[in-house]
């Protein structure tokens, strides 16, 4: 039902220009804009200053929305300035909490089916003026001939830059409908109202029959089943029109009620159809709130009772608009509440005249006591202003003026209430609002112990720190009782555990910013203390935060870093803290962080390097001295080694600030610094540690220089270290662990740290030996030289000697002849009596490598072999040594012709020491100075017993990959079987297949010489068996040995 002005007529009116309130030093709000301008009639050409419409007019109306008289400053509500209280003598008290004209509960409804009548709006309106005969009967009779043809100031043809010109509408059927079904009365109020705004300059009593009549045309209105308040005017007209009469009304003095019928008008206004969208709302309230909080304090005196009286029904005609405006439907609008608020409180908080701060603090006090008589609430869950208002009232509670500190008090008490109703659990809310009711105008203690239970149940985390940002806020005022005041609330919601804060990060800019102005050393000692709890329980958003303010603003302007440091135990908790985000990669992935913000290495790595350089923690820095800087290296090896560069979004400007690797690097040089081992910085430098230690393919050489340095100079945390480590590697799965294995393996050529190796140490490296990956195998190896230097590491080498040998038999020929030189060089440590099982298990794990293909390994097997028969002594000599030494006899000899001239050389030194050690003194002169053939026959000729032994040996050796050493042991084979009776020849059916095996040998002499001894073999059993004794009585020969 789209009604509108007259149609098929133009009418215009002009709008009186309205008076400055010359005293106020606030300039008009940018909410409200421009007010009310020149309506143009539609096709002609607006003034130049024209800027369009935007009160959403009925119509196609066209408004200029320039006003001079408006473009100069104006005092208003909450811009630049506070503004003045409500004076004590004249504030309208509240009998009782929960009583009064705001708190009898929600608006009864004036008929059934009618919206909610505010206080200050009958059902019908005001119309008193109208039915006492004060309007006179031109106004309708005017309005009834102008119903075919209505034009009001025809004459017009000049356009003022103050006149409102409306074009008329097409829907006449409609208006004529909507304008017959008012009565006489309301058709009276209605003309005026078009008479009203059609004239520029009106007298003080034309304005209060036209908010008289707004009043009864509302009624009329809102009468309607479905009345709108646009299907006659425009209502947002209306309200600008009534918001200029406001305006115009005197801030110096306050005479007439023009202001409280203005309010009490908004109030009908809103009672109807459309509803005030909410930037008007604002624009109301802003308007309302300036005009009476700008008066000058309204001193008590018995001339003067009118005047006092006045100002009373004023201040409540202003809370009948805030109720009324506060509205949504049946229920109050909390996110309205909020935006009202914000309007009202820098009154309260920015002013330093005490009445603007009563009246700011009553006004509110007022309307949360109208709220708490609605059981539900609108947008009650978006409403975040309750930490804020907590800590502005509670810090008014201690205000040296009385009538303040009560009301803040009140207001205080209310606001508890609606959190109570709001959030509480039903079953303990009524105990919850029977406590608070017996406090209520209690003393501050009380207040303060309610603030510190609500800071802790009722706020969210956000509401949480609004509350300590107004808090640290107030300690940066001159006032000291404000510090005073603000100190001991943060004091007291902070004393015991600390609930969930959220806006840390700025709660952190603030602390950073303000700091040094916080002169006061309560409050100096309160701001450190909360720094010190958020970096407790928010350590990851604190360092965060601190990092960012340092790269975007200039360094010095605030120490945090030393506010950090200067709680011992907090210091040592945040390091402990900083470590674990050193190293995620170290966590398992299961692990979640522990905060909202969880920063990376580099940051943990900046934030590590900051507290270092803080000289006042130099003794708590020993204590995780070890930790922290194997923690450092390992981060630089993932940084070099691994080239880790993730990093979240929110952290990537701070790692473009720096280089990550060159500031580990600098945070350990401080460590060691701060530590007292700067000389240990200087002397890595002179041997390059620094620079290889950021190199990628000479990092580990970098690490065992860093290392050998801490052991050439005796570091006295080289033991914490060696801890240290240990711990790490007992995790199979962690990272960087040949960083450590290489560090470890320099760190154990200290004597104090060798001392400390047990068996339990022992077995965490023997898990490691597990692995074959060729980088880890080569640390381990070399670790493995060190245990053989030391006596309390050699007893351990025991446990380690099954991984060893496993090397040998590794597919990665690489690995097999790196253990080989390590147990060849670990051989010169040993003796036979602290490692005579590992060398007795060594003899036999050599012999596989005696026929290797692989020069190297052939040569460092025997070289190992070697060294191992120089360490034994004769009366050592027992099972299984002895057996094992008799049964590598001939492939010593046999080895003395093969290709590589070391080798036998070797050999040749070997059997030197096997006769030596068996006692063959002959033998020993024949090892030494003859030649293989020489050998071999003396050998059978003294040792014929042990022929079939040695026959034995030959026939392992056919498998030799060397063609000289196969054809001397067919040819020395041949010898033996030459020695042999008949039923010798008959047990070496073995031997016998090897040999007809060996006739088809690649080698064209090997094949010969084997021919030839195969068939000196079946000779040499025919003979025997012709020359085989008949009678069963024969003489045995002496048994040999066939091992």
């Amino acid at each position: 039902m789209g009604g509108s002005v007259p149609p098929s007529h133009s009418w215009s009116f002009d709008c009186p220009e309205p008076r400055l309130m010359r005293n106020s030093p606030f300039p008009l709000p940018g909410r409200l804009g421009p007010l009310l301008g020149v309506v143009m009639r539609r096709g002609s050409q607006p003034p130049a200053r024209c800027m369009g419409s935007h009160c959403g007019m009925v119509g196609s109306a066209t408004l200029d929305t320039s006003v001079p008289a408006l473009q100069g400053s104006l005092q208003g509500p909450g811009a630049q300035r506070p503004l003045e209280r409500l004076c004590p003598d004249l504030k309208r008290r509240p009998e009782a909490p929960d009583q009064g004209r705001g708190g009898a509960g929600p608006p009864a409804l004036a008929a059934e089916g009618e919206p909610p009548a505010l206080p200050g709006c009958s059902p019908r309106g005001r119309g008193d003026l109208w039915a006492s005969g004060v309007w006179g009967t031109p106004f309708l009779g005017k309005l009834q001939a102008a119903a075919p043809s209505i034009q009001m100031n025809p004459n017009s043809t000049k356009r003022k830059s103050k006149r409102v010109t409306f074009e008329p509408s097409t829907l006449q059927a409609s208006w004529k409908s909507h304008l017959r079904g008012l009565c006489q009365l309301e058709r009276e109020a209605y003309a005026f109202i078009l008479e009203f705004l059609e004239e520029e300059h009106m007298s003080e009593f034309a304005k209060l029959k036209f908010l008289s009549a707004v009043e009864t045309l509302s009624s009329a209105v809102r009468a309607q089943a479905d009345g709108n308040m646009d299907n006659y005017y425009p209502k947002a007209i209306l309200a600008k029109k009534i918001e200029i009469l406001i305006l115009e009304e005197s801030t110096e003095i306050l005479m007439g009620n023009m202001r409280q019928q203005a309010m009490l008008c908004i109030v009908a206004l809103s009672q109807v159809n459309p509803p005030f969208r909410l930037s008007q709302k604002l624009d109301l309230v802003n308007v309302g709130v300036s005009s009476l909080f700008s008066l000058p304090p309204i001193m008590p005196s018995l001339h003067r009772r009118d005047n006092a009286s006045l100002y009373l029904q004023t201040v409540q005609a202003l809370d009948d608009m805030l109720q009324a405006l506060v509205m949504d439907g049946m229920n109050p609008n909390m996110l309205i509440l909020q935006h009202f608020l914000e309007i009202i409180l820098p009154w309260s908080s920015l002013s330093d005249k005490v009445h603007e701060q009563m009246r700011a603090l009553g006004t509110i006090s007022r309307l949360l006591r109208f709220i708490c008589s609605f059981p539900e609430l609108s947008h009650m869950e978006e409403f975040s202003m309750s930490g804020k208002l907590m800590s502005i009232f509670g810090l008014f509670c201690t205000d040296c003026n009385h009538e303040i500190s009560k009301e803040a008090s009140e207001a205080l008490h209310y606001l508890f209430k609606i959190l109570v109703l709001q959030r509480s659990v039903k079953q303990k809310t009524e105990t919850i609002l029977k406590d608070l009711q017996k406090h209520f105008h209690g003393a501050w203690l009380a207040s303060l112990q309610y603030l510190t239970l609500f800071f802790k149940k009722y706020l969210t985390p956000e509401e949480r720190a609004d509350m300590i940002m107004v808090s640290m806020e107030a300690m940066t005022n001159t006032s000291r009782h404000d510090i005073s005041a603000a100190s001991k609330m943060l004091k007291m919601i902070l004393k015991y555990t600390i609930p969930e804060i959220g806006k840390v990060p700025e709660i952190i800019q603030y602390i950073y910013y303000h700091m040094n102005s916080i002169t006061e050393t309560t409050a100096q000692k309160t701001i450190k203390k909360i720094l010190y709890l958020l970096s407790q329980y928010y350590t990851d958003e604190v360092i965060l935060t601190l990092l960012k303010i340092e790269d975007q603003s200039q360094k010095g302007v605030c120490r945090p870093w030393e506010i950090l440091a200067s709680f011992p135990k907090g210091y040592e908790m945040i390091m402990d803290y900083l470590l674990q985000r050193l190293t995620p990669h170290q966590r398992s992935k299961d692990q979640e962080p522990r905060h909202r913000t969880e920063i990376s290495p580099l940051i943990a790595t900046r934030a590590i390097h900051e507290l270092l350089l803080e000289p006042s923690r130099r003794m708590e820095v020993q204590s995780f001295f070890s930790s922290l800087f194997m923690a450092l290296l390992f981060q630089i090896s993932f940084l070099v080694v691994e080239v880790d560069t993730e990093i979240s979004q929110d952290q990537q400007h701070i790692a473009e600030c720096v280089d990550p690797i060159s500031s580990t690097v600098e945070a350990l040089k401080t460590l060691m610094r701060s530590s007292g081992y700067g000389d240990y910085v200087s002397s890595i430098q002179r041997h390059g540690g620094w620079w290889l230690l950021v190199n990628p393919e000479r990092h580990y050489d970098g690490v065992t220089v860093l290392a050998r340095s801490l052991v050439i100079n005796n570091c006295w945390h080289n033991r914490p270290l060696f801890s240290s480590i240990i711990r790490f590697l007992q995790d199979p799965d962690c990272k960087n662990h040949l960083t450590a294995l290489v560090f470890l393996t320099e760190l154990l050529q200290c004597p104090d740290v060798a001392a400390l190796v047990d068996d339990f140490t022992t077995r965490i490296l023997a898990n490691w030996f597990k692995s074959e990956e060729p980088a880890i195998v080569k640390p381990l190896l070399q670790m493995l030289e060190v245990f053989a230097k030391h006596e309390n590491m050699v007893r351990r080498l025991r446990i380690l000697q099954p991984y060893v040998l496993n090397y040998c038999y590794s597919s990665n020929s690489d690995i097999v002849l790196e253990t080989l030189l390590v147990l060849k060089n670990l051989l010169s440590h040993l003796t036979w009596r602290h490692s005579s099982s590992f060398l007795i298990q060594l003899t036999f794990t050599l012999v596989p490598f005696f026929e290797e293909v692989s020069e190297h390994l052939r040569l460092a097997a025997f070289e190992i072999y070697e060294s191992l028969l120089a360490k034994v002594k004769k009366r050592g000599l027992v099972f299984p040594l002895k057996h094992q030494i008799l049964n590598l006899l001939v492939p010593l000899v046999l080895h003395l012709r093969d290709v590589n001239t070391d080798v036998a050389l070797i050999c040749r030194s070997a059997l030197c020491h096997t006769a030596a050690m068996l006692g063959w003194s002959k033998l020993k002169a024949v090892f030494a100075e003859k030649d293989v053939w020489n050998i071999l026959g003396a050998l059978l000729e003294q040792e014929t017993n042990k022929a079939l032994w040695f026959l034995k040996q030959c026939v392992a050796l056919f498998k030799s990959p060397q063609v000289p050493i196969r054809w001397a042991a067919v040819w020395f084979a041949g010898q033996i079987i030459q020695t042999l009776d008949l039923e010798e020849i008959d047990e070496i059916e073995e031997a016998y297949t090897a040999l007809r095996h060996m006739q088809r040998d690649s080698d064209p002499m090997v094949s010969c010489l084997t021919t030839q001894t195969v068939y000196i073999l079946e000779a040499k059993k025919k003979l025997l068996l012709a020359k085989a004794p008949t009678s069963c009585f024969c003489r045995r020969r002496p048994q040999r040995h066939y091992f």
